[in-house]
């Protein structure tokens, strides 16, 4: 199996024995990310809409390197602290994949959502996702 090692400046260190992203074939497989600003290692967590954009940039930023777009996202898992948060950051996710479709299609990835006790520096929400590079 050949293995790509994918990084990016743009999007968080890892903070533990993974990467960021692991490309083998056309499959690119995204860590979860969280809310760390790439740039000053600080949380931008304001509340959960700034926490949920600054995932989302974190994942813009791996799959750029990786020369992909929302797009190419097939499968997301989120992991939420508290599923009440859930419409904020469903709200705030979707946005970054209305760009990506078609006129009149839903074409957005499969996903799950799930709610844990704690997340990596406390935070509120973690997403990792799976994309196709065509």
């Amino acid at each position: 199996m050949n293995k790509t090692i994918i990084t990016t400046p743009h999007a968080p260190a890892p903070i533990g024995p993974y990467n960021q992203a692991v490309l083998t074939g056309t499959m690119l497989f995204i860590s979860g990310q969280i809310c760390l600003n790439p740039a000053t290692g600080e949380l931008k967590n304001k509340d959960i809409q700034e926490e949920t954009h600054q995932v989302m940039h974190n994942l813009k930023a791996i799959l750029q390197q990786a020369g992909m777009d929302f797009g190419n996202v097939v499968k997301t898992t989120i992991f939420l602290t508290d599923m009440h948060q859930f419409g904020a950051v469903n709200e705030v996710y979707g946005k970054y994949f209305e760009s990506n479709l078609p006129a009149g299609q839903a074409g957005f990835p499969a996903r799950e959502t799930v709610q844990v006790s704690a997340l990596p520096k406390f935070v509120n929400v973690e997403i990792s996702m799976i994309a196709v590079k065509e």
